[in-house]
């Protein structure tokens, strides 16, 4: 008789053998190899493109504020308190709000701040410095 058969029934087999295990983790890990350099690399074209919005929309801003009052604002904070950012910008590639490059407009000009530039260290996808964006 059959060891494995009790009474006329099958007993019911529980678990997975070490082999299967190593089957399914070498399947996860293979797949894990193709998608992770796929996933960091549109995390890093997300921060990127959100970089370049954030100095789009603040560059916007200081040319509203001239445009308005004659002259550049005194810090980024000036132009918060005046309704025309909602917050102050963060930098996603450093993700801080402080680390921006302030650029002073041109001798004869009133104010402190005429461009903004990225503080992080390092280029971009295409090449190019984050501080020259």
């Amino acid at each position: 008789m059959n060891g494995d058969r009790v009474r006329g029934l099958t007993k019911p087999r529980r678990g997975f053998t070490l082999i299967e295990l190593l089957v399914v983790l070498s399947i996860i890990a293979l797949l894990i190899t193709v998608a992770a350099p796929r996933y960091f690399a549109s995390v890093q074209t997300a921060k990127e493109t959100a970089l370049r919005e954030n100095l789009r929309v603040t560059r916007d801003a200081l040319q509203r504020y001239y445009s308005d009052r004659g002259k550049y604002p005194e810090s980024l904070e000036t132009l918060q308190t005046a309704k025309y950012l909602m917050r102050l910008p963060v930098d996603p590639i450093t993700e801080r709000a402080d680390s921006w490059e302030l650029v002073a407009p041109a001798t004869g000009i009133e104010g402190k701040v005429a461009d903004i530039h990225s503080g992080a260290k390092g280029t971009g996808q295409d090449g190019t410095s984050f501080a020259a964006w």
